[in-house]
């Protein structure tokens, strides 16, 4: 199952919050492999795993496919596209029997905690009425969406919300999707907290590829940055992001520090809460958060759980819904560093030979919590602190 190899050294196994893995003694962390080394392994990889390593880091067939005069994009342009935050559809309704597909894009807005100006609403609801189906959908990650988008049209949509700081980028594709939190507008130490960390893990985690701003704003800066950056240390998100912590865990020379060439095997969400608010469902999250503070509302750290997911295909009976597994508590300062770690030992061990079976909830159930959680102390150099009572 797993795409990548690792030996780890032998830990010490204790019940929950005392294992205490022998890092003194452990060895690096083996990366994903690619397709092509994956190849040489004598595994068969899924065909998108091809598509993502030939696109030079989600550039290619794009770039090219945007300058041609056809209405639809290809299989392998569709796939990358999603990375870039659009789909590729058909409006049955508009077409005869035997006639051409009605192709349009759907794109889907990145709103990291479903946070939007209302400049940034005023602005959709004008590309939706210009260049769109005449409709905004709200989606079940507190994002928006916007249909009926043709080719042609892809550029202006794409640069108008990114030169007005907005951002389809990471929305879909196999990588962080759009993370949640609890859309309560309390003002309370623990709901501010929510607020910062969803912004701030939501950077950490955004595709850092120049590709974006290559096809969609020839090469150029965008005209504003995205609003939910405005208060936010960039260059401590940006030493976050490629802290190089000797496992493997980031590459702090790639263009994708934690992606890599293959991004992740298949989409990942992230929710973030806190004790008592389960409005956004964190046990079906591939990481929950539930952020703890003392009553003054100081924060103590965060209970994670994982692997968590409701989708399954009909009549395979090997996909099925999963409600999340305990991981721990982390204390503040270890907790991008443990998060970084789940999303590679997914990155790594991941199943990239059978799509359907590539969420990390099936990692788990196969492995078992236990064992995840010595991987991700592994990769991480971080003791989980046992889960605390909510």
């Amino acid at each position: 199952m797993s795409s990548a190899f690792v030996s780890l050294s032998t830990w010490t196994s204790f019940p929950m919050g005392r294992r205490k893995p022998e890092l003194s003694r452990r060895r690096v962390i083996t990366t994903v492999m690619t397709p092509t080394q994956a190849e040489k392994a004598g595994k068969k990889l899924n065909k998108v795993e091809y598509t993502k390593e030939d696109s030079d880091q989600l550039r290619h067939p794009v770039e090219e496919e945007m300058l041609n005069d056809e209405i639809f994009v290809t299989e392998r342009a569709y796939q990358i596209l999603k990375f870039h935050g659009t789909y590729q559809q058909d409006d049955r309704e508009l077409r005869r029997a035997g006639e051409q597909k009605k192709y349009q894009f759907m794109l889907r807005l990145k709103m990291p905690g479903g946070e939007m100006p209302a400049s940034m609403y005023s602005l959709l609801e004008d590309l939706s009425e210009n260049y769109g189906n005449h409709t905004l959908r709200a989606t079940t990650r507190s994002a928006f969406q916007m249909h009926g988008v043709l080719k042609d049209n892809l550029k202006t949509v794409f640069s108008q919300i990114m030169n007005a700081g907005g951002s389809c980028i990471g929305a879909c594709g196999d990588l962080n999707r759009n993370i949640v939190a609890t859309p309560a507008q309390f003002t309370s130490k623990p709901y501010q907290c929510v607020r910062k960390y969803a912004a701030e893990i939501a950077e950490v985690f955004a595709p850092q590829s120049s590709a974006f701003a290559e096809v969609w704003l020839d090469g150029e800066k965008a005209g504003a940055i995205e609003y939910w950056k405005k208060d936010m240390d960039f260059e401590k998100i940006q030493e976050i992001l490629k802290h190089d912590n000797g496992n493997g865990v980031a590459d702090p020379n790639h263009s994708e520090p934690i992606y890599r060439d293959t991004y992740l095997p298949r989409k990942f969400k992230i929710g973030i809460t806190v004790p008592g608010d389960n409005s956004i469902d964190i046990y079906t999250q591939d990481i929950g958060i539930i952020v703890m503070t003392t009553k003054t509302g100081r924060l103590q750290g965060f209970n994670l759980m994982v692997g968590g997911g409701l989708g399954r295909t009909h009549r395979k009976e090997n996909t099925f819904p999963r409600l999340a597994d305990h991981l721990g508590f982390v204390e503040p300062q270890n907790i991008f560093e443990v998060l970084k770690a789940i999303v590679a030992v997914q990155r790594d061990h991941g199943n990239r030979e059978v799509r359907m079976n590539a969420r990390m909830k099936y990692l788990i159930q196969l492995w078992g919590i236990d064992k995840f959680r010595d991987y991700v102390e592994q990769y991480s150099g971080v003791e989980m602190l046992p889960y605390k009572k909510l």
